[in-house]
């Protein structure tokens, strides 16, 4: 039975487990200038309603390394752009593709996509949900921290879909999750609700505060993403004064531990989310989270396109 990946929720605790320590393995093997080629053979349809950079160039380059090919197919590309029903568009590309990731706005568009394919279908970004960046951020952690659970992760700022996807790992995983958020911008009630479910057999807490110095004390992790994200350009103006606070400069690090990770899923604003001198100092990791999406993306479509599991 085909397996798909929508939200973080869709693989359950060893499914993370298997994936993180695949993604290790990719990387040591790619580190190392050895060739693995599980997918040799067979083609990665990639739908793009929004630009991107570390996405495209990840799956690209990561279905090349696995031995296949990828196709980039832009919604002025795909009849999709001219009133094609999703589904029947899921059942064409079926019947020639073995597996479709689409970087798209509506997640009901990504599950109605997966509804009629046939093969896997993978979330490479909707306005609701980020799994693959959430993957990686995890993998990253794990690299520098040696563990997850337990460990206490803040995230400042939007609630956006960055902010559900890490909201569904750490509950996956068990670590603690605290976000501040300003009034009015604070995560979807839904996901807290299904995350809160996973919680509570993890161990893993969920806080929401308005206060970045709450959300922020004596964490491990402290993660931020743009005020403004694709599709919210109108808003920016709004944005950044409803955000006024919510920088992570160097005032708001002496709250989080003394060695705590800087995070940031990119591209970045430096002066508005972030502070130049937070993401470009020494506890920040940003460039190794972009690096790692190669390898837990190949990790990924090993599991769902290779049938390893």
């Amino acid at each position: 039975m085909k397996k798909d990946l929508l939200t973080i929720r869709d693989f359950d605790s060893k499914d993370i487990d298997r994936i993180l320590k695949r993604s290790a393995a990719l990387k040591l093997l790619r580190k190392q200038g050895r060739s693995y080629q599980p997918l040799k053979g067979k083609s990665l349809g990639m739908i793009f309603e929004k630009s991107s950079t570390r996405t495209r160039v990840s799956f690209e380059v990561g279905m090349y390394q696995l031995g296949g090919q990828a196709l980039f197919l832009s919604s002025n590309d795909l009849q999709l752009g001219r009133g094609e029903p999703i589904a029947d568009t899921a059942r064409t590309l079926s019947r020639y593709l073995d597996g479709i990731m689409i970087r798209t706005f509506a997640q009901l568009t990504v599950e109605e996509l997966a509804r009629h394919s046939a093969i896997p279908v993978i979330n490479g970004l909707t306005d609701l949900h980020h799994p693959c960046q959430a993957l990686a951020d995890l993998f990253t952690i794990q690299e520098k921290k040696k563990k997850l659970k337990g460990l206490r992760f803040a995230y400042v700022g939007d609630g956006n879909n960055m902010a559900h996807s890490l909201i569904e790992a750490c509950a996956r995983t068990g670590m603690h999750i605290s976000l501040a958020c300003p009034a009015g911008y604070e995560p979807d009630a839904g996901v807290l609700q299904g995350a809160g479910q996973d919680a509570a057999r993890t161990g893993a807490e969920i806080a929401l505060t308005n206060d970045p110095f709450q959300a922020v004390r004596d964490a491990d992790i402290v993660y931020t993403d743009v005020w403004a994200s694709m599709g919210q350009e109108a808003e920016q103006a709004e944005r950044v004064r409803a955000f006024q606070g919510f920088q992570v400069d160097g005032k708001l690090m002496k709250a989080a531990k003394a060695k705590a990770l800087v995070m940031h899923c990119l591209p970045a604003h430096r002066g508005e989310e972030i502070a130049a001198d937070v993401i470009d100092g020494p506890q920040s990791v940003v460039f190794d989270q972009a690096e790692n999406r190669l390898h837990t993306q190949k990790a990924i479509m090993e599991m769902l396109m290779a049938g390893k599991r």
